[in-house]
């Protein structure tokens, strides 16, 4: 049996619920009266009923306490009325696509952007910035997740109907044209999704499907229980509906270190390849135990957190929460970043915590760096962005050795434009759990010495409040034009310089220069070798020129902030 309604070709559509806790399920079709589903093998039910394209229905449990529940459908293509509401038969054919024959970009090539649709407008209002993104030569876009979830405000990680677009956001026909629009700009359409836990609210599932859970628990919520056929054909059918349905070029997974079943990481990764050949489709996993061995198999690459700490570390000097860890020698953390992939690879990160294996020998593009990104924006206290932390020289001189060194680059939104505006923690809840939300979020930043004091943790914005959502609109800076010029001119140089070469590329070291400073080289498959220096001090540099013909300088060669990044003929 298979998740989601079926549609037949004679006016109907066929049904299916994986229900093993429920003793009858009766399937409710808006207009039509209730009909008994017949009990399957392994807890499913199913039943046909007349159900076209736009039909509304639900799930009926008559024996849930209480006299009855009923509930939409946890594979819904569509809700009408949000995720407590009817489930919509949808045709997966819904659309006609103006670019058919897109096959996507190789992986060397991706300048990511990644961004909320809710604050931007939903997804016409993304599509309408996708010209100015091209033109700036970003290459691919990445969606934060877009599984509906309760309310009018989220971030996407406490969905609970991974295969229904939010309402908020658009139809599934808005988000199509959406991945069209990029393909035809020749960008890339890439989408963040959570197969580790579902939301709190309108998640129904346990209440007909305990299993489909384990007890053990997530820092978000209840473990799913992939390790069982039913539920791990739930989440490997709704990546391939994405790539397939709607043509995504990649999906990134979100915190895969909270699924605890390699075994079932593999084998979506390996059904996901078997299923697009032909294309360039990218996976890209989110996984704090550094463990590389994914990439070595069907995955393209990670987020790479310790790059983000050590330069966060680096350019700001704090040290509170997980940047301790860092706060060390944060330049030679930064170094090895540049030329290993991990910080970490089997230190101790904590007291009796081991983190990360060795990454040396894996290919650049298989680690994706920042400087930032919505969890490290939006999960600091006010929002701020790092050109709110730090000298405008010193984020420029960031900005060149982010986008100027062959591991994949990833934007936030706002970035390219000098934002100064937030990106906030925002939610839609109500009652209780508002109130648990608001007071969890507070008391999450108790230990750090800025709200240590109860009234400065009680002006930390209130998630629920429409007002924080609406702050976390990504508004240009004052400086706009300046900074789409810099990023213009890096990403530039980067497809000119970098992008030929990065196939075969291999470090040929890095160090610190100084407290202040990182300098690395690689060579590239041509044989050049490619040299940068980034100093972050005041005073004057202490490291040398790099050799070979300099493409790129900021900062003043005598004193200050500097970069320099040079190429040297083989």
């Amino acid at each position: 049996m298979l998740w989601g309604p079926r549609l037949l070709p004679d006016g109907r559509a066929e049904f299916a619920l994986w229900a093993p806790d429920a003793g009858r399920v009766e399937l409710v079709v808006k207009g039509a009266d209730a009909r008994a589903m017949e009990k399957r093998d392994a807890g499913w039910f199913a039943c046909t009923a007349e159900a076209g394209p736009g039909a509304r229905y639900r799930f009926r449990l008559p024996d849930a306490p209480g006299g009855g529940l009923d509930v939409p459908d946890p594979a819904s293509r569509r809700q009408d009325g949000g995720v407590h509401g009817w489930s919509v038969v949808s045709a997966s054919d819904d659309y006609q696509w103006r670019n058919p024959d897109w096959r996507g970009r190789p992986w060397e090539e991706a300048v990511v952007w990644e961004c909320h649709a809710g604050v931007l407008g939903g997804f016409a209002g993304v599509a309408e910035r996708l010209p100015e993104l091209a033109d700036l030569g970003i290459t691919a876009i990445e969606l934060m997740p877009v599984g509906a979830f309760p309310g009018e405000r989220n971030w996407g990680y406490d969905g609970v109907l991974p295969y229904a677009p939010a309402e908020a956001y658009g139809s599934p026909a808005e988000l199509k044209a959406l991945v069209d629009r990029a393909h035809e700009l020749g960008l890339m359409a890439m989408l963040d999704v959570v197969y580790n836990h579902f939301g709190p609210d309108g998640n129904y599932l346990g209440t007909y499907a305990s299993d489909f859970f384990h007890d053990a628990h997530t820092p978000w919520g209840q473990a799913v229980s992939v390790d069982r056929d039913p539920v791990a054909r739930f989440f490997i059918d709704n990546a391939l509906m994405w790539l397939e349905e709607y043509r995504f070029d990649g999906l990134r997974f979100d915190a895969v270190h909270a699924i605890g079943d390699r075994a079932f990481v593999d084998r979506m990764g390996r059904e996901i390849r078997a299923a697009t050949p032909g294309r360039h489709v990218h996976l890209v996993l989110e996984n704090e135990a550094n463990d590389p061995n994914p990439l070595e198999g069907p995955y393209d690459a990670q987020w790479n957190d310790d790059f983000h700490n050590s330069a966060h570390a680096l350019l700001t000097g704090e040290s509170a929460s997980y940047y301790a860890a860092f706060a060390d020698a944060p330049a030679d953390r930064l170094a090895r970043c540049l030329s290993e992939g991990f910080s970490y690879q089997g230190e101790e990160v904590e007291a009796g915590r081991i983190r990360g294996k060795p990454s040396a020998h894996l290919p650049k593009t298989c680690f994706v760096n920042f400087l930032q990104n919505h969890d490290q924006v939006g999960n600091r206290a006010l929002g701020e962005r790092l050109i709110r932390l730090v000298d405008r020289e010193v984020l420029k001189v960031a900005t060149a050795l982010h986008l100027l060194s062959p591991a994949i680059p990833l934007l936030f939104m706002g970035e390219e434009t000098g934002s100064r505006t937030p990106f906030l923690f925002f939610t839609d809840f109500h009652d209780d759990l508002a109130d648990a939300v608001r007071e969890g979020r507070r008391r999450e930043f108790a230990g750090f010495p800025a709200f240590s004091d109860p009234e400065a943790r009680a002006a930390i914005p209130d998630p629920n409040a429409e007002a924080t959502f609406a702050a976390s609109r990504p508004e240009p800076g004052p400086d706009a034009a300046e900074w789409r010029g810099m990023y213009a001119e890096l990403i530039a140089l980067r497809a000119a310089h970098l992008v030929p070469g990065m196939a075969e590329c291999e470090s040929l070291g890095a160090a610190s220069v100084g407290d202040d400073g990182v300098r690395a080289s690689w060579r590239l498959a041509d044989g050049a070798r490619w040299h940068v220096l980034a100093w972050f001090g005041n005073g004057p540099c202490p490291a040398d020129r790099p050799r070979g013909h300099v493409l790129f300088e900021t900062g003043n060669p005598a004193s200050g902030p500097r970069f320099v990044a040079a190429r040297e003929e083989p």
